[in-house]
C-alpha cells in the first residue's frame, strides 16, 4: 500500500477577503479497514497558513476534517498555488494519541511515514481580482489561470462591482472576461448612472468597443454619450459610438440644453467640433441661455474653435444671447484680444470688401482674418465685392485663399451674384480661378443666371 488516507479534494481554493483570517476545510478518509491512522498535516508556507490542529487519529474507514488558515493581509500572494498542504500518515501502533506522542511519532523519519497527499492551496475571489486589477507584476497566462479560478467565486453583486472597478482600471481585457462570464453591463446605480458612462469616462476606445461588443442598450432619455465623448476630446471614442448606435442624435441636448458641440466648443476641442458638423450637428443651436457654441469658444478664448465655427456657421456671429451679448462682445470682455481681432476684422473685411477698399482689406489679411468668414446672410466678401463689381478686391481676395465654392443661405455663389449684378469682367475672372459656370442655385428662383446672360453678350461664352 502506497498511502493510508485520502484526501477528499485534489486542490483547495481559500476566499481571500482583505485583512481578514481566512480559511478552507477538507476531509480525509482513513483506508484501513481495522487499524486506525495517525495524521499530521503542513503546509510549505508557514507564514502563510496554519491549523487548528495538526495532528488526529483517525478510526478504521473514518474521516477527519482539518482547517487550514490563512494569516490577514491587505494583499493576497498571487503564486500559483500560494502554498501546498502535505499529508503525512503512519499506523497507530500504539494507544498514545496526545500531541506530543504523535508529534513525536512525525518527528522520526523512517519507512513507517507515508506521504499520502500533496494539495495545492490557492486565493481565490473577488478581492483577488480586485487585487490583479492593480497588479503589473504577474505575466498574462498566470492572471488568466487566477482570474479563471477566482470569477467561479464571485456572485452577481460581486461581478458588478469588479466590472466597475476594471472599467474605471481602463481595463479592457478584465472588462472583457468578467461580462463574459456573468456581469450584467446593463445594470446601473441608483443615480442611473450606466456601465457605458464608465467606459467612456475611462478614455480608454477599447474599454468602450469591449462595452459596446456586450449588446449594452442606451436610455436615450438619461444618456449623453456624445457628452461625455466631448468632454475627454476623444474623436475615437465618440466615433465607436456613432457607428455602433446609429440612433444617436447629434443634436441631443442636455440639463442646459446644450449639445455636444456646446461642450467641445467650451473645452477648444477642435477635432471634436469638426467630426460632429460632418455628422450633422447644427453649430446654430442656442442653449437655455442663447448661447451658440461659438458663443462658448469665444468666452473661453479658444481661437482655433471659433475660427473652425466661424467656417460653419451661418448667422451665429451676429446672434446676441438672451443677456444681450454677441461672440465679439464676449472675447472683448474676457479679453481674447486674437477672438476679438478674428471677429471683429471680420467684419471689417466685409465690409472692405464692399467698399473696394484694397488697403484695408490688405491690412485685414495680413492680420490673419478668415478670408471666408460670413455674414449674417451666409456672405463671404467675395460674395460682396463680387457682387459690387469690385474686380481689384476679387483678385485680392482669390490669391489669399477666399473658396469660390461658398454658397450663402440660399445657395448662391460669388459667381451667381456676379452675373445677377451684371458684371462680366468679375464673372470670367472667377470661372477662370475655377467656378463652375454650371452651379445652380439651391432655389428656382436662381434660372435669373440665364436672364443675365442674355443681357449681357459678352458672357454667353463663358457661361454656356
Amino acid at each position: 500500500m502506497d498511502r493510508l488516507v485520502k484526501p477528499d479534494v485534489k486542490e483547495l481554493n481559500m476566499v481571500f477577503i482583505r485583512n481578514q483570517t481566512c480559511s478552507t476545510t477538507f476531509t480525509l478518509t482513513n483506508l484501513m479497514h481495522t487499524m486506525p491512522v495517525a495524521v499530521f498535516v503542513e503546509t510549505t508556507s508557514p507564514f502563510l497558513f496554519s491549523f487548528t490542529s495538526p495532528f488526529s487519529v483517525i478510526p478504521p474507514l473514518g474521516t477527519a476534517s482539518f482547517s487550514v488558515v490563512s494569516q490577514p493581509s491587505d494583499q493576497p500572494s498571487l503564486s500559483s498555488p500560494a502554498a501546498n498542504v502535505v499529508v503525512r500518515s503512519s499506523i497507530l501502533v500504539t494507544r498514545k494519541t496526545d500531541p506530543e506522542s504523535l508529534k513525536l511519532l512525525f518527528s522520526r523519519p523512517g519507512r513507517h511515514i507515508f506521504k499520502d497527499a500533496n494539495i495545492p492551496v490557492s486565493f481565490v475571489g473577488p478581492d483577488v481580482i480586485e487585487f490583479l486589477l492593480s497588479s503589473s507584476r504577474l505575466k498574462t497566462f498566470d492572471i488568466r489561470f487566477i482570474l479563471t479560478k477566482s470569477v467561479q467565486f464571485c456572485n452577481g453583486s460581486d461581478l458588478t462591482s469588479l466590472l466597475k472597478s476594471a472599467l474605471m482600471a481602463r481595463n479592457a481585457y478584465f472588462v472583457t472576461f468578467l461580462i463574459k462570464n456573468g456581469a450584467n453591463v446593463n445594470i446601473r446605480d441608483e443615480t442611473g448612472e450606466s456601465m457605458m458612462s464608465l467606459a467612456i469616462g475611462s478614455g480608454n476606445v477599447d474599454v468602450v468597443r469591449a462595452v459596446v461588443g456586450s449588446s449594452f442598450m442606451i436610455d436615450h432619455s438619461v444618456d449623453r454619450f456624445l457628452h461625455q465623448a466631448a468632454k475627454l476630446s476623444s474623436v475615437d471614442i465618440m466615433e465607436v459610438l456613432c457607428m455602433s448606435y446609429l440612433d444617436l442624435d447629434m443634436n441631443s441636448v442636455d440639463s442646459n440644453a446644450q449639445t455636444p458641440l456646446h461642450i467641445a466648443a467650451t473645452r477648444g476641442h477642435v477635432g471634436i467640433l469638426e467630426f460632429l458638423v460632418t455628422l450633422g450637428s447644427d453649430p446654430d443651436v442656442v442653449d437655455n441661455n442663447g448661447w451658440t457654441p461659438l458663443h462658448c469658444a469665444s468666452r473661453e478664448g479658444h481661437v482655433k474653435a471659433v475660427d473652425f465655427l466661424l467656417n460653419s456657421c451661418t448667422f451665429v456671429k451676429y446672434a446676441l444671447t438672451k443677456g444681450g451679448k454677441s461672440a465679439i462682445a464676449l472675447a472683448f470682455e474676457n479679453d481674447h484680444k486674437d477672438i476679438y481681432e478674428m471677429l471683429h476684422l471680420g467684419d471689417v473685411l466685409l465690409r472692405s470688401a464692399t467698399r473696394n477698399d484694397v488697403n484695408e482689406l490688405k491690412e485685414c489679411l495680413a492680420e490673419g482674418v478668415n478670408v471666408n468668414g460670413k455674414d449674417q446672410n451666409g456672405w463671404t466678401a467675395l460674395h460682396r465685392a463680387a457682387f459690387k463689381g469690385r474686380i481689384e478686391s476679387v483678385k485680392l481676395l482669390l490669391d489669399h485663399g477666399a473658396r469660390v465654392d461658398l454658397v450663402d443661405d440660399i445657395g448662391c455663389t460669388a459667381l451667381h451674384r456676379a452675373v445677377e449684378a451684371g458684371h462680366a469682367e468679375v464673372a470670367r475672372l472667377l470661372i477662370a480661378r475655377g467656378a463652375r459656370a454650371s452651379t445652380k442655385s439651391l432655389i428656382d428662383h436662381m434660372n435669373f443666371e440665364f436672364d443675365c446672360v442674355k443681357n449681357h453678350h459678352s458672357l454667353v461664352n463663358p457661361l454656356c
